[in-house]
């Protein structure tokens, strides 16, 4: 069975659309108060309730790009509408951004890899290794076999944080000393889960953005590295972002994506911060799929992203 079969088709569960919910309040708060305030004293949407939505979404981190896609579709369904009332605001921009995230939608495709290796990136503090730890969860209450692999050597708290995960979760770990060589974990991490017939594996990385070449050059080392195992390694390559950053986050992410070629997204902490509109613009502007996103500090509240709940979610 590819890994991902275990994920296609699937329905977002009831504790899963609560956790969202909740962890999407103070995003959802803030939203609504300043929509509000954008509409005040209006009937129906017009120049300047737009101006002020545009004011709205800029501040509420979706970024200035996106939100000029947005208030431009809106624009252009006004202008066909000749009229529309200020009550259908948030119908309208419901639908706007659904389609807008449709387009970045993941594909789950079927993948028979075995095993498949994901190799984790960003900068310290944006939850990396929590993450990591997440999702091997959530992959081991799939019923598969994990392997973690504790490459970011540069940092001994990393190692320890990595291997308390691994114990947590009950899953087996590839360490070797601080100021290791990371490419080499990352070939015995691959080695060992080769050879243990493992479905997943998940390599750890430095969370350093000092400098975009030495930072290209380290990451470019440990793929190469992983191919001299498995050719095709790695199968996908995770950025993990501080949503609670915002625009932070984004610069981070075009800082990643131009180093490596990152092929999914992790927005994390979206439940501290009411910046989770961040979701909406990278995954616009950097053409990359949000895969996960993590709405608390649950061993489970990390989720796959499901763009239909996140929508409802936030509007409703």
């Amino acid at each position: 069975m590819g890994i991902f079969k275990l994920f296609s088709s699937r329905s977002v569960s009831d504790d899963e659309k609560a956790s969202l919910n909740k962890g999407l309040e103070k995003t959802k708060e803030s939203l609504f108060k300043k929509i509000t305030r954008a509409v005040a004293g209006k009937s129906h949407v017009d120049s300047e309730v737009l101006d002020n939505l545009e004011e709205v979404l800029i501040t509420s981190d979706v970024g200035v790009d996106t939100t000029l896609r947005i208030i431009e579709r809106i624009e252009k369904r006004v202008a066909a509408d000749k009229y529309m009332n200020t009550n259908e605001l948030n119908r309208i921009l419901r639908e706007e951004i659904a389609t807008l995230l449709a387009q970045q939608t993941i594909s789950i495709e079927d993948v028979d890899t075995k095993p498949y290796v994901i190799m984790v990136v960003g900068v310290n503090g944006a939850g990396k290794t929590t993450t990591i730890g997440k999702l091997a969860h959530l992959f081991k209450s799939k019923g598969l076999s994990v392997v973690l692999g504790a490459a970011d050597t540069f940092r001994a708290a990393a190692i320890d944080q990595l291997a308390v995960w691994a114990e947590r979760v009950g899953v087996p770990i590839v360490r070797q000393q601080m100021g290791a060589d990371p490419a080499a974990v990352a070939f015995d991490t691959i080695s060992s889960a080769k050879a243990a017939n493992a479905d997943v594996v998940l390599i750890d990385t430095a969370g350093r953005l000092h400098n975009k070449q030495n930072l290209m050059s380290e990451l470019s080392k440990i793929k190469r590295v992983m191919q001299k195992v498995i050719p095709d390694a790695p199968h996908e390559v995770l950025l993990v972002l501080d949503g609670s950053t915002g625009q932070n986050a984004f610069a981070q992410a075009k800082e990643f994506t131009a180093a490596t070629e990152v092929n999914a997204l992790a927005l994390t902490k979206l439940d501290g911060t009411a910046k989770g509109g961040v979701v909406l613009g990278i995954s616009d502007q950097l053409k990359v799929p949000v895969k996960y996103i993590g709405v608390g500090e649950k061993i489970t509240d990390l989720q796959l992203f499901d763009r239909e709940a996140f929508v409802e979610s936030l509007f409703s």
